[in-house]
């Protein structure tokens, strides 16, 4: 099959799953006029209109509703093949753009950047550090990694590892104000607090599956997760932590567990996931294998903390 009709083909398999050639253009990195063109193209090559257009929204004609499962299997097997093909030539090649937040780039994925660099020399790796709650579809990213809680979305979510959070803070900080030990004596503490999108919410302290709420006071507002975690080391307060990044400090002797009977959860006791999240559709073979590279060293590192 010509590559043109390819391109034709995964143009209107995008537009008839966005319902919309702005949205199906932002998620192939085209331009909306190249995505009608092919389109139209396409339209010409069958004998027949595929696509109803109107202001408010975009269906799918009889005609098209037939052609759609024949396209998708169409891209699937294209994408077989390219995968194989790659595979037969021992690597793996191509770009793969993702986004994670800073904390990450400190723990966990150094060593897995230079390990599948290593091994994928001909995969370029475009990596987005932050902690703001990125669309990768807007944003041309393969995929996101967030933490927490996933989110209700028509995003895909792929989990990497489950966790525990916790009060930390260092032992220069505990011999100059004293140890809590329970959440209400945080009250008479600095607190830091992580200002990034979906964190400024009350926290919720579980023991014996009960759960104790404290809607925190903070000393310290910082919008960035490694800002918070230096700054835990540094004494300049009482922050709440992911175990894969507190736990390996605690064993170092560089950070105390505070409220060590508690962990902190969602507000109905189940604790959180690091994961990844992407746009509907089939992944490439090579973002796969950084996924699994990525959920695998990610397990290891928290077995080590622990």
């Amino acid at each position: 099959m010509a590559l043109d009709m390819l391109r034709e083909i995964q143009a209107f398999v995008s537009v008839a799953h966005k319902r919309s050639f702005v949205a199906a253009a932002r998620a192939l990195g085209r331009s909306p006029s190249a995505v009608t063109r092919a389109v139209q193209m396409l339209e010409d090559n069958t004998g027949g209109k595929l696509l109803n257009r109107n202001a408010n929204a975009v269906t799918l004609t009889d005609a098209g509703e037939r052609l759609l499962p024949h396209a998708e299997r169409l891209l699937d097997v294209q994408r077989d093949a390219t995968d194989e093909l790659a595979a037969l030539r021992g690597s793996a090649q191509g770009w793969i753009r993702f986004g994670v937040p800073q904390l990450l780039g400190e723990h966990v994925l150094p060593e897995v950047l230079a390990a599948f660099s290593q091994h994928h020399p001909q995969v370029t790796l475009d990596v987005h550090y932050g902690d703001e709650a990125t669309d990768p579809l807007l944003n041309k990213l393969d995929f996101v990694v967030r933490g927490a809680f996933p989110q209700s979305s028509e995003l895909i979510g792929y989990p990497l590892w489950r966790y525990q959070r916790h009060v930390y803070a260092s032992p220069d900080y505990l011999a100059r104000h004293g140890t809590p030990r329970q959440p209400e004596e945080l009250a008479n503490h600095s607190l830091i607090l992580h200002t990034a999108p979906r964190i400024l919410k009350a926290w919720h302290f579980c023991r014996d599956d009960r759960i104790t709420s404290l809607r925190p006071h903070p000393r310290l507002r910082l919008s960035s997760g490694d800002a918070v975690y230096h700054s835990t080391l540094a004494g300049a307060g009482i922050a709440r932590l992911a175990d894969w990044v507190g736990e390996a400090q605690v064993t170092a002797g560089r950070l105390v567990r505070v409220c060590p009977d508690y962990r902190l959860t969602s507000s109905t006791g189940q604790d959180p996931q690091m994961h990844a999240v992407y746009p509907a559709g089939e992944l490439p073979a090579r973002v796969r294998e950084l996924l699994l590279t990525l959920r695998q060293a990610g397990e290891a590192g928290l077995q080590r903390a622990r």
